[in-house]
């Protein structure tokens, strides 16, 4: 089977959208899926910064949505013509995902980046049959057609805009999950969320539904305008006394902050802005140490690392579309659609934050 795809040959070259093969069918467990939109996440993004260790040529993309077309062997609960939504891959057999939390599966690593992963993987090449590498988050769905385990994805009503709905399987997933399962958030409670990108305004998309009051803090005043139209507290994180401010607003402190920077002074604030027994969660990948400065972690203040929202994707993803038929959970209004052909000028545009969510339409 021969289709277009993104092909990103080198950490420094730009996509270039050429024709790939698929050499096999669906095998058992596994969907054959005609991607109607994917989202453009800073994960895909930083394979560019991975120093190496992301082997290349491969297709990316990893918040695809799409129509199934085949499936392989008869226990996959999905069939053709049904709408799905895609997410992370995970094994469904180690002690996390059996306890219901694939997000911290033995195999995340393998199945989800590139390293070490086997099964099926050289399937899929170029047009030349240089092989590309494994499945990105088990999808490579910037890309016509993508092969995907049936056990990540979701099957979503078909009366939904379906181009809109990949972003749900990661970037906003991740967000909003943090908010609605790490924490719990509900009515009454404060949350401040520092970093208004995509995963940001889904917390505070969340937040607001939860019947949470919510502060954002970022240094773009175009992202605290979005932040402001979805009920959040604006507050521009280059303002000196941010831990303060935050604690009069939240009379005492907030019971939750969420940390999507990566920026050892806003965490240090984050913790400083939290109530006694305060939780701050960090989603974001940290790539030096982690410098605390004395008190941030006192009066019962704990720290955690949140991985894909603590999401069991099957569970959340229908909560999450159930809440924007709602009107409560607007992601949409963080979307700007891409043709695949565009996937240059999308990263461009989310590199200089002109664009929130970029999705790429095949």
């Amino acid at each position: 089977m021969r289709f277009g795809a993104a092909v990103l040959r080198g950490y420094e070259a730009p996509f270039a959208v050429e024709e790939v093969i698929l050499n096999a069918g669906p095998a058992d467990g596994e969907i054959l899926v005609r991607i109607a939109g994917c989202g453009l996440c800073r994960t895909d993004l930083a394979v560019r910064h991975s120093a190496g260790r992301s082997p290349l040529p491969a297709v990316l993309g990893h918040e695809g949505a799409g129509v199934v077309v085949e499936t392989g062997g008869p226990d996959t609960g999905l069939g053709p013509g049904d709408h799905v939504v895609l997410s992370f891959d995970f094994c469904g057999r180690c002690r996390s995902c059996l306890g219901g939390a694939p997000a911290y599966c033995d195999r995340f690593a393998a199945l989800n980046l590139f390293g070490g992963r086997t099964e099926n993987a050289v399937r899929f090449t170029d047009g030349a049959g240089e092989a590309l590498a494994p499945r990105w988050f088990g999808q490579s769905s910037f890309a016509e057609y993508a092969m995907v385990p049936a056990r990540n994805a979701v099957r979503v009503d078909a009366t939904l805009p379906l181009e809109l709905l990949g972003p749900l399987g990661c970037g906003f997933l991740t967000g909003a999950g943090a908010v609605l399962n790490s924490f719990g958030a509900g009515p009454g409670d404060t949350v401040a969320v520092f970093g208004a990108g995509a995963v940001g305004l889904a917390a505070v998309m969340a937040a607001t539904a939860a019947g949470a009051l919510v502060v954002a803090v970022d240094r773009h005043p175009e992202r605290l305008a979005l932040a402001e139209r979805f009920h959040a507290v604006p507050l521009d994180a280059a303002r000196a006394g941010l831990p303060g401010r935050i604690q009069r607003l939240t009379g005492g402190g907030a019971q939750y902050a969420l940390d999507t920077t990566g920026s050892a002074r806003l965490i240090n604030d984050a913790l400083r802005s939290l109530r006694p027994t305060g939780h701050l969660g960090l989603v974001a990948r940290l790539h030096a140490a982690l410098p605390l400065e004395p008190g941030t972690l006192d009066r019962g203040r704990k720290i955690s690392h949140i991985c894909e929202g603590d999401a069991v994707p099957a569970l959340l993803i229908p909560r999450l579309t159930e809440l924007w038929q709602a009107g409560r959970f607007p992601f949409d209004q963080l979307i700007r659609t891409y043709p695949l052909a565009d996937i240059n000028e999308a990263e461009s545009d989310c590199d200089a934050g002109r664009v929130v969510k970029p999705v790429l339409i095949p």
